[in-house]
């Protein structure tokens, strides 16, 4: 048994990334959402850039973005990503790894259709992570769309979410003289409990 409380008192680990994050709206200037997700190439080569994170379910935790961007094609390969959310207001963060599959139904749907219309027109102009001759070539693209979309584009099916099933959460607080308070929680799979461990910091 830890030795758990405070911050990091509960036996949900999903409850307790809630409320942590429901501080950093609180605290953080920008996008307190923000998360740095990893992935790997077909060469084992990692790559990692900031997403925002949409929701934090009862077993996973979701984000958008285009499934034909270098991110989703790494995702799709490896069914496996692993992110971070650091808050510097709070001195905390929250480490996640684990397994990945899509969200393409009637959720992704509702949050597509909760973005602005620049931004749903975006989705669907963007070949994110392709080259681009130019930003003028991009603007072209996004009025191409907004005359062959109109003004309610339903979801690329090229654009859509990604739920990210936990193995491995760390939650991790700032400590005096660099003893920092870490908590692991691992499970084998979605179907066994978890296991709680308190790290070296």
């Amino acid at each position: 048994m830890t030795d758990r409380s405070g911050i990091f008192a509960g036996d949900n680990p999903f409850a307790i990334a809630r409320a942590w994050l429901a501080e950093a709206e609180v605290t953080e200037p920008n996008d307190p959402n923000a998360i740095a997700m990893a992935t790997v190439d077909p060469d084992g080569l990692p790559n990692v850039r900031m997403v925002l994170l949409k929701e934090i379910e009862d077993a996973a935790f979701v984000f958008y973005t285009n499934y034909t961007s270098a991110k989703g094609r790494e995702i799709e390969a490896a069914g496996k990503a692993a992110f971070v959310m650091h808050w510097k207001s709070l001195r905390r963060q929250i480490r996640v790894r684990g397994t990945v599959t899509r969200e393409e139904g009637p959720q992704a749907d509702a949050y597509y259709n909760s973005r602005s219309l620049q931004s749903r027109l975006g989705a669907w102009a963007s070949h994110q992570s392709q080259p681009l001759a130019s930003r003028g070539a991009l603007m072209a693209e996004v009025a191409k769309v907004t005359v062959t979309q109109g003004p309610m584009p339903k979801r690329p099916p090229f654009w859509g979410g990604f739920r990210i099933t936990p193995v491995e959460i760390e939650f991790w607080a700032d400590g005096a003289f660099r003893l920092h308070d870490r908590f692991r929680w691992t499970r084998a799979s979605q179907a066994d409990p978890w296991e709680i461990k308190r790290l070296n910091p």
